[in-house]
C-alpha cells in the first residue's frame, strides 16, 4: 500500500518537475525570439521614407580578394569559384598568372572578372548587401555605359581581377567612376564608395593617386594628386587590412586549403595583389619563442630564402618542377618566378608605404566597419629547433615553450578572423591609449565594430542598418 502511494507520489513529483522544466524552456524560447524580434532592426520601416530622396549620390560597391567570378573569355568556363565539384576537388593551378620572363609582369591572358560573387556552396558573400541596397535602401542597380535618371538612387558594382596588382585595379576604378560621371552627364559628380577587404586598399590608392603607378619609386609625396578625393563624397571600408594581414601572409606561405585539395603556394605567388596584403613594415609581426621582437624585412627576398618559405620551400619547388616536361624547363621557370617574386615584394613594400604617408587637409575621411571579437593572427613565431628556424603560426604549434610566455596572447589579437582590429584602424599597436606611429597616417572619421567574421560582415543585419544610415545621412560629411 505505502509502496504504491510512494510510487504515485514519486511519479507525480517527477511529472511536475518535467512540467516545470518544459514551462521554463518554453518561456526561454519565447523570450529569445521575442528579444530577437525587438532588437533586430526593421530596415524597411527605418528607411522607407528615404526612398523618396532624389539627390542621393550613386554608390560604388567594391569587393575584396576572391570576390569576383573569373572566367575564360574564349570558352566562357568559370574558373573561380566554379562549380561545387571544382571548389572541393580542384587545386586551381589554372588560375595562376603566366609570367613574362623579360618584364617580370603577368602576361596578358584570356581571363576576365565578369561578376561579383554573391555566394558559393551555401556561403553568402555579397548577395545580402546587394539586396539590402535595393530592397531597403531604395537603390537601383545601374551599369556603366547606360544613361540613368539622376533623380534615382543608383548603385554600381565594380568588379576587378583580384589577382592583379592593386595599382592596376585602382586605374580601372578611376575609369569606372569617370564613366559614371558620363552616365549622369555631370562632370563634377561625387560618388560614395563602399569597399570590402582589399577593395578598401584599392579605393584608398585611387583617392591619393588616381591612375598613376607611383610604386616604381619611393617619391610618393611628389606624386600625391588626390585625384580621387575630388570624385568621392564618402568612403566606407569594410574589413579592410589597412596595415596588412598576417593571416594572408600565413596562407601565402602554406597555401590555401579548399575542400579536399588546396591552392598551392606556387599558384598564389603569381598574384601581385596578395603581396600587397602583407603586414606593414611598422608592424611588430615576427617574434622569437621567448616573445622578443625580431627585426626582419618581410619584403626582402633573402628572408624568404633563409626561412624557405613559399617558392623556396623544397616541397613547393619540387611541385613546380613536376609540372614541366623537362627539368631544364622547370628550372628556367623557377629562375623567372624568383625574379618575379623579388620584384613584387618590392612593389608591395612601396604600395603599403604609399598608403600611410600624410595627406593634405582637404581629403575624404574614412568610415570603418569591422569585426572585433574573433581571435586573429597578429604575429608569427620563429622557433629554433635542432639548429633550424621554424615558423609557428598558431600557439599549439610551439614545441619547446618558454615558461611564462603566453603564446595565445602573442600570436592572436581581437579582429574578424582575417584582419586584426589594430590593422582595421591603421594602428601598429592595439591599445587605443597609445598614439598611432608617427609614420602611419590614416584619416578615420568613424569606426563601428561588431561580433562578426570577415566574410560575414556584409551579410550582418546590424551592419546593414549602420551602412544605410551612414550612406543616407546628410550630417557630418567631412573633407
Amino acid at each position: 500500500m505505502w509502496h504504491l502511494i510512494y510510487k504515485a507520489f514519486k511519479t507525480t513529483f517527477f511529472n511536475k518537475y518535467i512540467l516545470i522544466l518544459l514551462v521554463l524552456l518554453i518561456v526561454f524560447i519565447a523570450g529569445f525570439f521575442t528579444n530577437n524580434k525587438v532588437f533586430s532592426p526593421d530596415l524597411h520601416r527605418l528607411y522607407v521614407q528615404s526612398k523618396e530622396v532624389t539627390d542621393q549620390p550613386p554608390v560604388v560597391l567594391i569587393h575584396g580578394v576572391l570576390g569576383s567570378t573569373i572566367r575564360d573569355t574564349i570558352t566562357k568556363e568559370e574558373l573561380w569559384p566554379g562549380s561545387a565539384r571544382r571548389l572541393f576537388l580542384s587545386d586551381y593551378s589554372d588560375i595562376a598568372l603566366a609570367i613574362d620572363p623579360v618584364t617580370l609582369k603577368p602576361k596578358q591572358n584570356n581571363t576576365e572578372a565578369y561578376a561579383i560573387s554573391e555566394g558559393a556552396v551555401g556561403k553568402d558573400f555579397y548577395g545580402k548587401i546587394v539586396r539590402t541596397l535595393g530592397d531597403s535602401g531604395g537603390y537601383k542597380f545601374a551599369q556603366v555605359g547606360k544613361k540613368v535618371d539622376p533623380t534615382d538612387k543608383n548603385y554600381y558594382v565594380f568588379h576587378y581581377d583580384w589577382r592583379q596588382d592593386n595599382v592596376e585595379s585602382a586605374g580601372k576604378l578611376a575609369d569606372f567612376i569617370e564613366k559614371i560621371r558620363v552616365d549622369y552627364n555631370d562632370p563634377t559628380l561625387k560618388v560614395d564608395i563602399v569597399a570590402h577587404s582589399m577593395g578598401g586598399l584599392i579605393s584608398r590608392y585611387y583617392i591619393r593617386y588616381g591612375k598613376q603607378d607611383v610604386i616604381n619609386g619611393n617619391d610618393f609625396d611628389k606624386k600625391l594628386t588626390m585625384y580621387g578625393a575630388e570624385r568621392v563624397r564618402r568612403i566606407i571600408l569594410l574589413g579592410t587590412p589597412n596595415l596588412g594581414s598576417v593571416k594572408t601572409l600565413n596562407l601565402f606561405i602554406t597555401g590555401v586549403n579548399l575542400g579536399l585539395n588546396s591552392i598551392g603556394a606556387e599558384t598564389l605567388a603569381t598574384m601581385p595583389s596578395l603581396y600587397q596584403l602583407f603586414p606593414h613594415p611598422l608592424n611588430d609581426w615576427i617574434i622569437t619563442s621567448s616573445g622578443k621582437s625580431l627585426n626582419r624585412d618581410l619584403f626582402s627576398i633573402n628572408m624568404w630564402r633563409r626561412f624557405k618559405w613559399s617558392i623556396f620551400n623544397p616541397e613547393v619547388r619540387q611541385n613546380i618542377l613536376d609540372k614541366f616536361e623537362s627539368k631544364q624547363q622547370g628550372e628556367a621557370y623557377l629562375v623567372t618566378l624568383e625574379g618575379y617574386f623579388e620584384k613584387h615584394l618590392e612593389r608591395a613594400r612601396r604600395f603599403v608605404w604609399s598608403l600611410t604617408i600624410p595627406l593634405p587637409k582637404d581629403h575624404p575621411k574614412l568610415i570603418i566597419f569591422g569585426g572585433g571579437c574573433s581571435l586573429t593572427a597578429a604575429r608569427v613565431i620563429i622557433e629554433e629547433v635542432d639548429g633550424e628556424s621554424l615558423i609557428r603560426m598558431h600557439p599549439d604549434e610551439v614545441t619547446e615553450s618558454v615558461e611564462g610566455v603566453d603564446y595565445d596572447v602573442l600570436l592572436l589579437e581581437p579582429g574578424d578572423g582575417s584582419v586584426t582590429k589594430a590593422s582595421l584602424l591603421g594602428r601598429n599597436i592595439l591599445d587605443p591609449s597609445v598614439k598611432r606611429h608617427e609614420y602611419i597616417f590614416l584619416p578615420v572619421q568613424q569606426s563601428f565594430f561588431l561580433c562578426v567574421s570577415h566574410s560575414s560582415l556584409t551579410g550582418n543585419l546590424n551592419f546593414q542598418d549602420n551602412l544605410l544610415n551612414t550612406l543616407l545621412s546628410r550630417d557630418n560629411i567631412q573633407h
